[in-house]
């Protein structure tokens, strides 16, 4: 077999970035958890003794730390004072509170890790593998990963693309808000819209306690409820907006949860479905947000579905095409991509 050393440096390449990346991975979840990128920020242009000092952490661990923050473009290093600091950018998505929080997103891949063993035994076996089988700390960096997108897009962008949703929100209406796990999306619901009753439901008992707990110190429980149940037998009818926030494609049964929605809507009813962006063809979906999507749903999406029967396993690049057909299946006659974003599929279905 000849093998082109050009094209071979090309594959070494990307595995050494992959390779970093997973160390970055853990060491994003440290710097998270210690508080080191807001330590940083609140002494910049720092050396590592002061951002130690500063996180309450130990210096010659915060040196390395920087260092490899600072080859991965992480933070900025000036080598003329040996001192690090963050662009206004680098702030944005790692340590101001209000800003994405991107160093949440790898308590992702790190939680699944510490599950490979059963996962591989699920593809071995073609098994399954539940949602609730994980590492806790999947659940925490699900819902910061995703929150900052919702706060940035449903109520300016997402909600007033829907024909007639955001006047009836604004009047109160009937919402339900399926498989809400930690209930960001609930309460920022709930949040933006005080005439609205919201209840968010999910399978899983320990997010529904955290969800009703993050209520509470919100000052929302007079308005938001969290009950635990699942997508194809939730309680409740004539609702006037239901909807589903990166969760449809996870299920055992869409087909079997959109039936019930559609059930459960007033005729009028919309079912707004947020779902990974992807193309139909797969060949269109050869890219860097295509990779973290198709990555993720081997490990965490396709497990979950493929645990319980039917075992319909979408995956979390279904694609527009397929997630359209589904919801004719069950009994939607308009569907439409109401909006989009870089990372999402915006549809509406109405009965």
């Amino acid at each position: 077999m000849a093998v082109d050393e050009g094209k071979l440096n090309e594959l070494l390449g990307g595995f050494v970035a992959d390779l970093g990346g997973s160390f970055q991975a853990i060491s994003a979840v440290i710097g998270d958890r210690l508080g080191l990128y807001r330590s940083l920020l609140a002494v910049m242009p720092g050396t590592p003794a002061e951002v130690a000092a500063e996180a309450g952490a130990g210096e010659r661990y915060v040196r390395e730390w920087l260092r490899g923050q600072a080859a991965g473009g992480y933070v900025t290093y000036d080598p003329a004072t040996e001192r690090f600091s963050l662009t206004e950018e680098q702030a944005f998505a790692l340590a101001s509170p209000d800003g994405m929080q991107i160093a949440a997103a790898f308590h992702i891949p790190v939680a699944v890790a510490k599950s490979t063993e059963r996962i591989t035994d699920a593809v071995r076996t073609n098994g399954g593998f539940g949602w609730h089988e994980h590492n806790p700390a999947l659940f925490e960096g699900t819902e910061r990963f995703f929150r900052p997108g919702y706060v940035a897009n449903l109520v300016s962008s997402w909600i007033p693309a829907l024909d007639g949703v955001d006047e009836k929100l604004r009047a109160g209406a009937k919402v339900a808000d399926v498989g809400c796990g930690h209930g960001a999306s609930t309460l920022l619901l709930a949040e933006s819209y005080p005439r609205s009753q919201v209840t968010g439901f999910d399978y899983h008992g320990p997010s529904i306690e955290q969800a009703r707990s993050r209520a509470a110190d919100a000052g929302l429980a007079a308005r938001v409820t969290f009950e635990m149940a699942a997508a194809a037998d939730f309680p409740g009818t004539e609702y006037d907006l239901v909807a589903i926030f990166d969760a449809l494609h996870d299920m055992p049964d869409p087909l079997g949860a959109a039936k019930h929605i559609r059930e459960s809507l007033k005729p009028e009813g919309t079912f707004l479905l947020v779902e990974p962006y992807a193309n139909d063809k797969v060949e269109d979906n050869i890219n860097p947000v295509g990779r973290l999507y198709y990555t993720a749903s081997t490990v965490v999406c396709v497990p979950h579905s493929m645990s319980e029967e039917p075992r319909t396993a979408l995956g979390a690049q279904a694609g527009e095409e397929r997630l359209t057909e589904l919801l004719h299946g069950a009994g939607f006659t308009r569907v439409l991509r109401a909006t989009e974003t870089p990372f999402n599929l915006i549809i509406e279905a109405r009965p």
